[in-house]
């Protein structure tokens, strides 16, 4: 066993990280993490654009 593999493996164990589905970059470049609140409006406003149609038709 390497000592920089036991020591980067009691580094990211110590630090508990967040949970991120992915990311994008926005107008100005930056890296932005994709969170559970984003993805779930996300969805409730392609829903509600749905049920919109559906009432128009």
């Amino acid at each position: 066993m390497s000592l920089q593999h036991s020591t980067e493996t009691t580094k990211r164990q110590d630090r508990p990280q967040p949970q991120v589905c992915g990311s994008y970059i926005d107008a100005q470049g930056r890296e932005v993490p994709i969170t559970e609140q984003m993805i779930q409006q996300a969805c409730k406003d392609l829903e509600e654009s749905r049920v919109k149609k559906v009432h128009k038709a």
